[in-house]
């Protein structure tokens, strides 16, 4: 009898150990159904949690970074990528392709499809390709360079919608400690946006005709290869100087970039535009090479020849020449011009820049170790 009872104990107690170890799993099993439920409702829950998390996170940016981003959302549309080809000959076959040669920036000038970039971004293609912010690409054609400038002007056939020209500024009232911002396409990274400061003014670097560009921008926002050409803007995202060099002895940015100023780009384009090259005046010389003054130790620009029938004639300045033993008699030497002294050919082509044809200007000149001042009426540049 007590086997029996022994044996009816055991079985109560494993039916006992059966039932908890069910309810236990049962258990369990609830439990790690909430928890992978869990995650779900998270994820239901995430994009709205994100939108909030987001809308904060623009809430806590700063006036000056909205004022940034608004700078390049609205500038952006006007900046262009710039891809120039070479024609190559094929050794074997003689067929003659376009190969891509560089790349560069520029920026939209107007409505009709020109485009503005460095001379030295073109130099040397056969032909090239502008890029619009909005992707499409468009072959280009060349209207005009300036190489004394290092700017020149593309064109595409794009309509007008597709067009938004840059909005133009000024130069002359610019200060050091200012914020600009540059817009560009380093190493073929399209609309890349820098910042700094305008870090000196005045500066004067040389352009690739062998003529200074003076009054130049320098700036420590990061100008590298392939922003040559694009816009350098103030903090109202108006153009105040095309990017057109860099400072470096590795090639990368040195944090000293240089940039053309807008009121010299505003006078050069049109001329560009409508005759295909600077169309200065003329004061009807050819003058002789700037060494044979350094070799007498004078500053000024040498008369080696004067145009027949120019203003230089009409004036009465004199040409370089040689006496009847052959000896050479040297000609007029200009030394300033309506009170600006004339140390080089430089300064007289620059000083040129301010005037137009038929202008009636002063021209002080040495001629047999006496000074004189000559008046003369500025003409129109010959073909």
């Amino acid at each position: 009898m007590k086997s029996i009872l022994r044996i009816l104990l055991g079985l109560t107690l494993l039916g006992l150990t059966f039932w908890a170890g069910t309810a236990w799993r049962s258990a369990g099993e609830a439990d790690s159904t909430a928890t992978a439920d869990e995650p779900e409702l998270a994820e239901e829950q995430q994009p709205a949690e994100y939108a909030s998390r987001t809308t904060a996170l623009r809430q806590e940016l700063t006036e000056s970074e909205r004022a940034t981003i608004r700078l390049f959302e609205e500038a952006k549309p006007s900046v262009c990528f710039i891809t120039v080809l070479r024609r190559q000959r094929d050794f074997f076959t003689m067929n003659v392709t376009e190969v891509p040669q560089g790349s560069g920036s520029g920026f939209i000038w107007d409505k009709k499809g020109h485009i503005v970039t460095n001379f030295h971004v073109i130099r040397g293609s056969s032909s090239a390709r502008v890029t619009l912010a909005d992707g499409s690409t468009w072959e280009a054609r060349t209207v005009g360079y300036a190489p004394e400038k290092d700017l020149a002007v593309l064109r595409i056939d794009a309509p007008a919608s597709r067009l938004r020209p840059i909005r133009i500024g000024n130069s002359y009232d610019l200060r050091v400690g200012q914020n600009v911002y540059a817009i560009g396409n380093p190493f073929g990274l399209d609309h890349t946006l820098t910042t700094g400061i305008i870090s000196a003014l005045g500066r004067e670097i040389q352009s690739l005709a062998d003529i200074a560009i003076r009054d130049v921008i320098q700036t420590d926002a990061a100008i590298n290869p392939g922003n040559s050409g694009g816009p350098l803007l103030d903090s109202s995202g108006r153009l105040i100087g095309v990017n057109t060099a860099i400072y470096s002895p590795s090639g990368a940015s040195a944090c000293i970039g240089f940039s053309i100023p807008v009121d010299a780009v505003r006078w050069v384009i049109p001329d560009l535009i409508a005759y295909g090259k600077i169309k200065r005046p003329a004061v009807g010389i050819e003058p002789a090479p700037g060494s044979w003054l350094k070799q007498l130790e004078l500053e000024g620009v040498l008369v080696l020849r004067v145009v027949p029938n120019s203003a230089a004639e009409k004036a009465g300045i004199r040409p370089t020449m040689q006496d009847r033993y052959g000896n050479l008699v040297l000609g007029d030497i200009i030394t300033e011009f309506e009170g600006e002294p004339i140390r080089s050919l430089d300064d007289l082509f620059l000083t040129l820049e301010k005037y137009e044809p038929g202008d009636e200007v002063v021209l002080r000149i040495l001629r047999d170790e006496e000074e004189l001042d000559v008046p003369v009426r500025l003409e129109a540049p010959r073909n």
